[in-house]
């Protein structure tokens, strides 16, 4: 093993509240990892909501209360490296880890349900119950590592692993077969964007809600219909009009995604930017047979961010010219407007080496079974 920096650069979280908790430092430690971790080098991070979120503790249920800001409801230990879409390249690993994975591109899967190792009880989010990728180096248990093979960019690829996972466990979660009508809200986001896109490769029908400006790039993402957020559903829809609603809203229009599910719907969430709490009528649940999905652990079944790309469906789902790095204040003033559609990326903290092009070791079996052609 080369010799390893001791230092890098990162951005920090110090404390919840704005943009003025984000600090620079070129004085950090390199993540320490064990016998199961992997350390990575950073090629690019995604920046997306649930950074902002988690920033602004916005995941606390006690009114942005700090001592269960986290994803698992606990206190976030400060200062946090945030960056939960990581692609990078593999720089060292642990003992108990194959050395073929040193050298080759990776993505890292940002829910984790293991630690250095350990089986977690509950699962931790990347850049909030441990560090994250904006940073030049980070560390990961090697169950979340995922070779990649592809011709897309760093930043393109950045732009993958919270959106297109996320996505693909809802669906699997919902069992979506094809032929089924899907309503699919927040559909200009990361996780909305690709959710439209793997069910389209399911053969399902979807119907995209968002905003009327961005009614064109979902279509050419493969939407059937694109519904505005300001619509009323039932009369744009009708009532048992659909069998699975993936919602990324909640809202005050929640109580017509009951309305619209046919007898025996499905409805999947993942997230709340409408507001996380909702009227339901109980008596709609029982009397329709409905069928709710909170998704945040992975199925495992759904391999990750492997399952969810092997569709194909994954075509550029940023719409505007990446930042060109994590210095960069572009991202959050597009994501607090919601101006762009899909993901926000931006290329690493370290400064570009030029690599002489290199032969990468043959795959194991398990490497294979583990890796991603695309």
């Amino acid at each position: 093993m080369s010799q390893l920096p001791t230092t890098m650069t990162a951005v920090t979280l110090n404390g919840h509240g704005g943009p003025e908790m984000l600090e620079l430092r070129t004085d950090l430690p390199l993540p320490k990892f064990g016998p199961e971790d992997v350390l990575v080098q950073v090629l690019a991070a995604g920046v997306n909501n649930t950074d902002i979120n988690t920033r602004k503790a916005w995941y606390s249920k006690q009114e942005s209360d700090a001592e269960d800001a986290s994803w698992a409801g606990q206190p976030l230990h400060f200062p946090r490296i945030q960056g939960a879409d990581v692609c990078g390249r593999v720089i060292a690993v642990g003992e108990n880890v194959t050395q073929d994975l040193i050298g080759q591109r990776v993505l890292l899967e940002p829910c984790l349900q293991y630690a250095h190792g350990t089986k977690l009880e509950a699962p931790w989010y990347l850049g909030s119950e441990c560090d994250g990728g904006f940073a030049e180096y980070v560390s990961v248990d090697h169950h979340h590592v995922y070779p990649i093979q592809s011709a897309l960019s760093d930043q393109e690829l950045a732009s993958f692993p919270c959106s297109y996972s996320t996505a693909e466990n809802m669906l699997t979660r919902a069992n979506v077969q094809s032929g089924e009508q899907l309503l699919i809200t927040g559909a200009s986001g990361g996780v909305g964007s690709a959710a439209v896109q793997l069910a389209k490769a399911r053969g399902a029908n979807v119907v995209a809600v968002s905003s009327a400006s961005k009614a064109p790039l979902l279509l050419e993402l493969g939407a059937d219909r694109v519904l505005d957020r300001k619509d009323d559903l039932t009369d744009s829809l009708g009532t048992n009009s659909i069998d699975v609603v993936i919602d990324l809203v909640a809202g005050e229009q929640w109580p017509s995604f009951m309305e619209v599910l046919k007898p025996k719907g499905r409805y999947t969430v993942a997230g709340a930017i409408g507001g996380p709490l909702v009227e339901l009528d109980v008596r709609t649940l029982y009397l329709n047979d409905l069928s709710f999905f909170g998704c945040t652990m992975l199925e495992r079944k759904c391999s990750a961010i492997s399952s969810a790309m092997s569709k194909r469906a994954a075509s550029n789902h940023w719409s505007h010219k990446p930042s060109p790095s994590l210095k960069s204040k572009r991202h959050r003033r597009c994501l607090s407007k919601r101006s762009i559609l899909g993901r926000s990326c931006c290329r690493s903290l370290a400064k570009p080496q030029k690599r002489a092009k290199q032969k990468l070791p043959q795959r194991t079996e398990r490497d294979q079974q583990h890796s991603i052609d695309f």
